[in-house]
């Protein structure tokens, strides 16, 4: 699913919630009605202040409330453009290029949902899952994998649209392993996976979803600077299947032809 139209816009911060020691929660909004978004997309934001932030920083799509006029933006602090993003303050304004790329599908025949995060890839899994749960009959269950108890994020929100599954790798909270280890995956069949995270996770559910031959997208998280598709610095080989049947194996841009694939796509089946 994807929103085409792509706007420029000064956003209005709202809040700054500290979330965890290592997130931030933005809520921005603006003085117009915020322009369509769909899960699974990205903005790319403009760092002002930060002399060695040159480039744009992509960030995932929390969550939209409509309601609110709202964007969330989960932000993961890992440097000085994304740190100068944490010290804002209600009021100040934030320069955002919206909505880029390709995200999740929405239901057409599938009725049970997965959806896998880990770390900030749990980002874009709030807005799908709060999207799926306004279709009648579907059914969300997220699952939600962290190093440690205190590193699981936002779990009260994700309450709200759906059951939630935590996996901690030391055992601190939910069942102890990584995601690919809950007894879920046993247990339950699941007509759709949809998942984001770090590399290997998302290796290790796409490899659970061929094998049991379960639909699964994954949200990659390549290194993106323009987000238009114009640097290539974001670029993945994609498997194609014409339709003589015919594979090609061609290069894309994440930024634009993603960042959400089906796992038939991708290499990582080879």
């Amino acid at each position: 699913m994807k929103s085409t139209a792509k706007h420029l816009l000064d956003l209005i911060v709202r809040s700054v919630e500290r979330v965890h020691e290592r997130y931030v929660l933005l809520k921005l909004t603006s003085n117009e009605a915020l322009p369509l978004m769909c899960p699974g997309q990205f903005v790319e934001v403009r760092v002002d202040g930060s002399p060695s932030t040159f480039l744009r920083r992509p960030i995932s799509i929390h969550f939209i409330d409509a309601e609110q006029n709202e964007l969330w933006l989960l932000v993961a602090v890992v440097g000085d453009g994304t740190r100068r993003m944490a010290e804002l303050k209600a009021g100040d304004r934030l320069n955002c290029m919206l909505p880029l790329g390709r995200g999740f599908s929405q239901p057409v025949a599938e009725r049970r949902f997965l959806l896998v995060g880990g770390g900030v890839g749990v980002a874009p899994l709030l807005f799908q899952g709060a999207q799926l749960s306004q279709t009648d009959g579907i059914e969300v269950t997220f699952l939600l994998g962290a190093r440690t108890s205190g590193d699981l994020l936002q779990l009260d929100e994700f309450r709200k649209y759906g059951r939630v599954l935590v996996t901690t790798e030391d055992g601190s909270a939910g069942q102890q392993g990584f995601v690919t280890n809950h007894t879920v995956l046993q247990d339950e069949h699941f007509d759709m996976i949809q998942c984001c995270g770090p590399t290997p996770m998302m290796k290790a559910v796409v490899r659970y979803a061929s094998l049991h031959d379960v639909p699964c997208q994954v949200s990659l998280e390549n290194l993106m600077a323009c987000g238009l598709g114009a640097c290539l610095c974001c670029v993945e080989k994609i498997r194609h299947r014409g339709a003589d049947g015919a594979e090609t194996i061609n290069n894309v841009c994440v930024c634009k032809e993603g960042p959400v694939f089906n796992k038939e796509e991708l290499l990582w089946q080879s």
